[in-house]
């Protein structure tokens, strides 16, 4: 017997479940880089950076999840493994020679930027594919990226 599945044409689905795992590794890539800045920051608004990072990796793990929850809901699998994470991340990789609080700053601000424009648009590609609810998952992931940016720039000016 078939089990009943989300009503989407099975391209749609493929389409939107490469879509959703390229921004899964991509995300994870970021939530580690966020730690990464967190744990090797110094100088100057040290403590408000360093607890800043922390609630942006919680709000990037929640969208990871969510993400991750949608390709399976899709009938696909969530690959977010290290291994995929390296291999399929666009995330420019992270400076690890870096300690100044502002080189972390503006390093993030690069990341989150490219990041959120890129889920920018992946939204119109899941909503195109006919996937609604993928399309406002990432809509609310590109809030809270552009959110997390400001705060970030709001620290170099």
């Amino acid at each position: 017997m078939k089990t009943p599945s989300i009503a989407l044409k099975s391209n749609a689905k493929s389409t939107v479940i490469d879509i959703l795992n390229a921004r899964l590794a991509d995300s994870i890539d970021l939530a580690l880089i966020v730690k990464q800045a967190h744990w090797n920051l110094k100088g100057p608004n040290f403590i408000a950076v360093h607890e800043m990072l922390d609630p942006m990796r919680a709000t990037i793990d929640e969208h990871v999840d969510t993400i991750a929850e949608r390709v399976a809901q899709l009938d696909g699998v969530a690959l977010g493994t290290s291994q995929v994470v390296a291999k399929q991340s666009k995330v420019a990789p992270y400076p690890t020679d870096i300690r100044k609080t502002s080189d972390h700053l503006a390093a993030l601000a690069e990341r989150f930027a490219a990041l959120a424009n890129q889920v920018r648009e992946d939204i119109d590609a899941t909503d195109e594919a006919g996937d609604a609810d993928a399309a406002d998952i990432l809509t609310a992931f590109s809030r809270d990226l552009d959110k997390n940016l400001w705060f970030i720039k709001s620290h170099l000016e």
